[in-house]
């Protein structure tokens, strides 16, 4: 085990970014503006800011992602679409599991258990592989400015929460939080063990971007959320003016 005392100032600020992340989780519920109908205008803002920063910087990488994976030998007459059909799967994943939940939360009331226990470790169990992805990316020297990068996931990580509240009530406050928090911690120790993350990089931006998206769409598009349009359109628009302009 390392001391906390021998790793670099690098190495403590993204230390410090990547607990900053995983107490979101344990904290969201308290914000009192989740579950709401219509949605909180701060829920849409949050939404339209991590879409902002998927635009702006983690699809620009997508193309990048095609040259590092040739690199390790994936070299096909389709290497310069890999980042981009990686992005889509991370879409199609993530829709696939938010159809599980609805079906299994149909006719269910939020403030039990809402779903089978199945049901409630696959769909949970995956957000955690992508919280995880989130910490590990903490590493990606690409982001630029990791403080932009760590407010935009943590205004995700706020909407996620809602949506998982809303889909598995008493169940997730007692344990998916606890599990999503940690598994940030866990991917950002996973990135801090490997010498040689280029491979994963390229395929967790990608995948996180795609999920992003439609993690975000899916909450803020039904009719019966009620969402904010302009709230959304002004947390969009004001982050990627910072992104682009800071």
């Amino acid at each position: 085990m390392v001391p906390i005392g021998s790793l670099g100032p690098e190495t403590m600020l993204r230390l410090v970014f990547a607990i900053a992340l995983g107490l979101v989780h344990l904290f969201a519920g308290r914000l009192g503006f989740g579950g709401r109908i219509p949605r909180s205008r701060w829920l849409s803002a949050a939404g339209g800011v991590s879409v902002a920063y998927v635009f702006v910087h983690l699809l620009p990488d997508v193309g990048a992602a095609a040259a590092t994976l040739e690199a390790y030998g994936t070299s096909t007459a389709f290497a310069e679409h890999h980042g981009y059909l990686i992005a889509l799967l991370g879409f199609v994943v993530f829709y696939g599991l938010e159809q599980l939940a609805r079906r299994a939360n149909t006719g269910s009331n939020g403030d039990e258990e809402s779903s089978g226990t199945g049901v409630f470790w696959i769909h949970v169990g995956s957000f955690a592989a992508y919280n995880a992805i989130v910490g590990y990316l903490l590493w990606d020297r690409q982001l630029g400015n990791l403080f932009f990068y760590v407010v935009a996931m943590a205004l995700h990580f706020v909407g996620i929460d809602d949506a998982l509240r809303t889909h598995h009530g008493v169940t997730y406050h007692r344990r998916g939080r606890w599990l999503l928090s940690a598994a940030v911690i866990a991917g950002f120790a996973s990135g801090y063990a490997l010498e040689d993350i280029g491979l994963l990089i390229a395929v967790f931006v990608p995948f996180l971007a795609g999920g992003i998206i439609l993690n975000v769409i899916k909450e803020e598009l039904p009719a019966d959320r009620e969402s904010r349009f302009w709230s959304f359109a002004v947390g969009a628009a004001g982050y990627a003016a910072l992104l682009l302009f800071v």
